[in-house]
């Protein structure tokens, strides 16, 4: 073989494998991409199985604590039971310990138990418990609550388990409040479960599946496992703020199973605002003030605080208000407003538009227009009444003058 042939195969050989690596990296870029670590460098969070749950008297609560490592950097995270309910005795376990710090790697998490267990003399009634986690440094802290509310056996049932993590929701009048609860059939059988409820007058309650929009009033529960119900609440309009129960039933037979919820309202923010004769409307001279009377009434159901005036009006006018403000409006209060329009100086006469705007709480406001229409002074008409007057009067001595001539 000569020497060109062969330099033209190594030739050959080396543009076939730099075409073959150029056909590989394309695929290895975004392999290497899709690989990049994206977790922030630190981050850390606990959390238990549940954060609210029944259970009956003498029983003792036992979960699972997560603790996660969202970071890149291992961490030290030492725990710490800050709350405890009166009568009762808590602590987080390892199977052989009962742990106060935890080593916790980059990414990953560990898992301990959160154990309560209460003294003989604890009734029915409403505990609460929290367990605090911090970094060895403390630039990282996180914090998870926990609801027990005991019950007689008689009420939860040894069949039936009711367990919820949200118990008690916040809101204003107007919304409606949707509890999920997780009802589990603990019996060895297929069990169908029925549904009632008690609310205040003139609320509305139904329940539904679990993501879906039908209502219903009964479902059946394999044996062993659990299905999720939400649970709507609708307060009437005119309800006043403050804390009302809700209780729901769920019930199989002679079994029963109560879950005991609260619906907080803090009422409507609401204003409206106008004048006290309806007109919108108002005469002014420019660079002279007009007042107006303007009133303000809390429509809502809750005290609003707080409330404040703006106005929108056209270049070099005026507007004040007197009061400034509003400290307090009760639910169907009225506060009579005087505001002050004063038009510019060098104001044309026509007709202008100002915007009076109250601002109250939690967004609630109401503006109201005025036309403000700008004539002249009354001084000017007379003058321009004497200017007449004095043409015409010289006009006709003019023309009596020279008519005797």
């Amino acid at each position: 073989m000569s020497r060109g042939s062969l330099l033209r195969g190594k030739g050959l050989t080396l543009t076939v494998m730099a075409l073959i690596c150029f056909l590989c990296l394309p695929a290895t870029l975004p392999a290497q991409e899709k690989d990049k670590d994206t977790r922030p460098e630190r981050g850390m969070a606990i959390y238990t199985e549940y954060s609210g749950i029944f259970v009956a008297p003498g029983e003792s609560v036992r979960m699972e604590l997560t603790i996660e490592n969202k970071g890149k950097r291992d961490e030290n995270i030492g725990l710490k039971i800050s709350s405890v309910s009166k009568g009762w005795k808590v602590s987080v376990k390892a199977p052989n310990y009962t742990v106060n710090a935890i080593p916790v790697p980059g990414g990953k998490t560990r898992t301990l138990t959160f154990l309560a267990e209460p003294d003989k003399g604890v009734k029915p009634g409403s505990y609460f418990f929290q367990i605090d986690a911090q970094t060895e440094d403390g630039k990282l802290t996180s914090s998870q609550k926990i609801h027990v509310t005991v019950r007689e056996k008689s009420e939860v049932g040894e069949e039936i388990q009711v367990t919820t993590s949200y118990p008690v929701l916040q809101g204003q009048t107007d919304a409606k409040f949707e509890f999920s609860l997780e009802v589990t059939n603990k019996s060895e059988s297929d069990k169908n479960f029925n549904l009632s409820a008690q609310v205040p007058p003139k609320w509305e309650v139904s329940f539904k599946p679990a993501y879906e929009q039908k209502q219903i009033s009964s479902f059946r529960v394999k044996a062993g496992q659990n299905q999720t119900v939400a649970v709507e609440v609708t307060p009437p309009k005119d309800a006043t703020s403050g804390s009302f129960p809700v209780t729901v039933w769920i019930t199989s037979g002679e079994k029963k199973a109560e879950a005991k919820l609260t619906v907080i309202l803090t009422g409507i923010y609401k204003l409206d605002a106008g004048t006290p004769t309806g007109l919108l409307s108002l005469e002014a001279i420019a660079g002279k003030p007009a007042i107006m009377s303007l009133f303000v009434k809390n429509t809502g159901s809750a005290v609003n605080r707080n409330i404040s005036f703006s106005s929108f009006k056209p270049e070099n006018w005026k507007v004040e208000f007197k009061p400034e403000k509003i400290d307090a409006l009760e639910p169907g209060a009225l506060k009579q407003v005087e505001v002050t329009i004063s038009a510019a100086g060098q104001a044309l006469v026509g007709d202008y538009s100002v915007g009076l705007s109250v601002d109250g709480e939690k967004g609630s406001s109401k503006t109201v227009e005025i036309r403000v229409s700008v004539k002249t002074s009354a001084a000017w008409g007379w003058i321009g009444i004497i200017i007449i007057v004095l043409v015409i009067a010289g006009l006709g001595g003019l023309f009596y003058w020279l008519g005797r001539r």
